[in-house]
């Protein structure tokens, strides 16, 4: 499975789901027990490059901000539910986060940025096509620390700096 056909995927089932995260999860998985084990692994290492990648501080203040507040591993379920917005959306974010505010239609917190069950589709997907755990992918884990400037998120003001466009759509005081 090459990069374009992951985003295929994702976007398909992103369609087929209206959006909503949980049933976009179960197209996913629906879609990958449709493909041979080989490919499922390499769905899984592309899904595991981009959530490795999006371990930033800026993206974690821009959940931080569209959450209002995200753990460990809200910012974890944020990452996910990210790449299956798709790789316009995706990218965009990654480049630049402030760019949220114009990716985004709109944010409803009850719905969107918990894209856990996305995270655990291609595992599910391989141990259902074989029987076993899905084997290490072979690619570096994420860092222990997010990369980039490190950002006191409890401090609005220092979000809405770093964040400005985000902050002046999503944000409140």
């Amino acid at each position: 499975m090459d990069e374009t056909e992951f985003w295929e995927l994702i976007d398909t089932t992103r369609q087929g789901a209206d959006g909503d995260p949980e049933d976009q999860a179960d197209l996913l998985l629906e879609r990958l027990l449709e493909q041979d084990p080989e490919l499922v692994l390499d769905f899984s290492r592309h899904f595991e490059a981009r959530y490795n990648r999006a371990f930033t501080w800026d993206l974690w203040a821009a959940a931080w901000l569209l959450l209002g507040g995200a753990s460990d591993d809200a910012f974890d379920y944020f990452r996910c539910w990210l790449i299956g917005q798709g790789r316009e959306t995706y990218e965009g974010a990654v480049h630049d986060p402030d760019a949220l505010a114009e990716l985004l239609d709109d944010f409803d917190e009850e719905l969107d940025g918990d894209g856990e069950d996305l995270g655990y589709a291609a595992d599910e997907a391989y141990e259902q096509l074989t029987g076993t755990v899905a084997p290490d992918l072979g690619i570096a884990p994420a860092p222990p620390e997010p990369l980039g400037t490190p950002l006191d998120l409890e401090d609005a003001g220092a979000v809405a700096a770093r964040l400005p466009r985000l902050w002046e759509r999503f944000g409140t005081d």
